[in-house]
């Protein structure tokens, strides 16, 4: 727990910002501006402390946590800034916002995907277009569902910066009763490892969408891990232990756990849905679609063997029947 305060703004009204928001509000000594699009939940979160949108059991606390619909006075007097947004959208809510909204702010990216039209971090857009320093900037890693963050099951995170200081820093305020937070200097090792493992989650989904076992499963996952270090070593060669939660514990639990929304979305795919038709049943965004293709532009500068991922992208963007790409998958696989 913190003994002293804190002051903390959350960007985003999905389930994951409201997981976020609970972890937060844990800790007495935190105060959470809380910054959601729809005017209509932000009153609905004042009146009735639920989010009536995500995660509906999660009790708000009214004195830990202010709703907000305006951006710029969510910000106000925070040390911390948490953006909680699917990646394709994340540009959304600063248009138009001066580019010294985060001076002198902790900004920590919750988002496990890369902005799909320039195919960059969040971490290094908010660089870019806000010119927030290196050890201001973090990122935040691990296995940890939104959903089991709603029951208050106990869940690791890992928060990785530049600054090993600034890391633990953020770690210290997203620690409570069942998160464990630690630091890493990763930043980019976990930020990539994020979004890969999305795209890996799909290719899960594809292929039990088809009937293939776990045996099968398996194999897929394993080269995987072999597929992720091949690539991070290409974009970031720096020693790292990706058997930690951050890397391998974040990939299994996305492509096996019944919450993950990336393996909804290849087994819908799988069992014949088109594109449009599994993103209109699922009513929530899978980053591991918007991820494969910038992935797979990325790769083309680096020429890294990555079958399992650019099968996915094949499914998803060049209209390749499942059954096809990994049929030709398979020969890959050892």
């Amino acid at each position: 727990m913190l003994s002293s305060s804190r002051k903390v703004t959350v960007i985003g009204g999905g389930s994951w910002a409201t997981a976020l928001v609970k972890i937060l509000a844990e800790n007495p000594g935190t105060k959470v501006n809380w910054w959601l699009r729809d005017k209509k939940d932000v009153e609905h979160i004042k009146r009735h402390h639920y989010n009536p949108s995500y995660l509906s059991d999660v009790y708000i606390n009214p004195k830990r946590v202010t709703p907000y619909e305006s951006l710029t006075s969510a910000l106000k007097g925070t040390e911390y800034v948490v953006l909680a947004i699917p990646a394709a959208f994340v540009k959304d809510p600063f248009s138009g916002i001066s580019g010294k909204i985060f001076e002198k702010k902790q900004v920590i990216s919750a988002v496990k995907g890369l902005l799909p039209d320039d195919h960059l971090l969040v971490t290094d857009w908010l660089a870019r277009d806000f010119s927030v320093s290196k050890e201001n900037l973090s990122a935040i890693g691990g296995p940890c569902h939104a959903e089991e963050v709603a029951l208050g099951k106990q869940s690791y995170l890992t928060i990785a910066s530049h600054s090993l200081e600034s890391a633990a820093k953020v770690a210290s305020i997203l620690t409570c009763r069942f998160v464990s937070a630690g630091a890493s200097d990763d930043l980019y090792g976990v930020e990539y490892a994020a979004v890969m493992k999305n795209i890996i989650a799909m290719a899960c989904g594809i292929t039990h969408g088809l009937g293939y076992g776990d045996n099968f499963q398996a194999v897929l996952v394993s080269n995987a891990m072999s597929e992720i270090e091949h690539f991070l070593n290409a974009v970031d060669p720096r020693p790292r232990q990706l058997s930690a939660s951050a890397y391998l514990g974040d990939l299994l639990v996305t492509a096996y756990s019944q919450f993950s929304r990336n393996r909804l979305f290849g087994n819908m795919i799988g069992r014949g849905y088109s594109v449009a038709a599994a993103q209109l049943e699922m009513k929530m965004i899978a980053e591991g679609y918007y991820a494969a293709r910038s992935i797979h532009r990325i790769n083309l500068r680096h020429g890294v063997p990555m079958p399992i991922s650019e099968m996915v992208y094949q499914v998803i963007y060049e209209n390749v029947p499942p059954a096809t790409a990994v049929e030709a998958l398979k020969k890959a696989l050892h």
